[in-house]
């Protein structure tokens, strides 16, 4: 995929290269599921799911609960938060590692964590949710 402004690279297994017009590269993540594919992308998650049979056009999803998901299988490497910890839009709130690479999970907003639902070492699936902020 290319236009004027990025190109699309696959580089492997679920991964995808994003070079934009000026430059900047940028690794995404896929994972296809029944509900449509996981991307993660700069710390966020997003669901794209499959197109609409009204508008022919795929639609994508960012809330709570993909941003606080699991993109896809993964193993738990840090919690870097606590239940009651104020956070702020951006802060890196769990780490995995999926395929060799980490992958941070960063807050889609601010708010309080009021519940987490991994830990260290655990094994992940795509769209669990790993916490809740309020």
């Amino acid at each position: 995929m290319s236009d004027t402004s990025h190109t699309l690279t696959r580089v492997g297994e679920g991964r995808y290269l994003i070079v934009t017009a000026d430059g900047q590269q940028r690794i995404a993540y896929a994972a296809a599921s029944p509900n449509g594919t996981w991307v993660f992308l700069d710390g966020r998650t997003f669901l794209v799911e499959p197109a609409s049979s009204s508008t022919g056009r795929a639609a994508s999803r960012h809330d709570d609960a993909t941003a606080l998901s699991s993109p896809m299988p993964a193993t738990v490497v840090r919690v870097q938060v606590e239940i009651g910890q104020q956070v702020h839009d951006g802060d890196v709130l769990v780490v995995l590692e999926a395929m060799k690479m980490e992958l941070s999970i960063k807050a889609p907003r601010d708010g309080r964590v009021t519940a987490i639902a991994c830990r260290e070492g655990e094994l992940v699936q795509p769209g669990m949710p790993l916490l809740e902020i309020e």
